[in-house]
């Protein structure tokens, strides 16, 4: 799939059970997954919330060498084996398209 542009955002509902856990490890972040994002190449990345639904936005100049960065990275790996569990349907991360990316169709700069 070709990537449009530098901005990228999609959306994961997360299980019930799970939202207030997944809230916590999101305000309370690892560091060290912070710096694996930054080095991976991803800036200006956003997350909010609707009740189990949860919207991500972010920028980077290469999406596969980003995710690809994500993907080796061991302390993501930790933080995905907890995390992925939490999303309601099917995620695969070793995938070309790992993300259900949504299509930007307004931007005011």
């Amino acid at each position: 799939m070709e990537m449009p542009g530098d901005t990228f955002a999609w959306k994961w509902i997360i299980k019930p059970e799970y939202v207030e856990q997944y809230v916590r490890m999101h305000i309370d972040a690892w560091p060290e997954l912070l710096e694996a994002h930054s080095k991976a190449g991803f800036r200006d990345y956003h997350i909010f919330q609707d009740g189990n639904e949860f919207f991500y936005f972010f920028r980077t100049d290469d999406f596969k060498a980003a995710m690809k960065g994500l993907a080796d990275d061991p302390v993501c790996k930790r933080w995905n084996a907890i995390t992925l569990k939490m999303i309601a349907g099917k995620v695969d991360l070793s995938k070309d398209e790992p993300l259900p990316l949504m299509r930007q169709v307004f931007y005011l700069k």
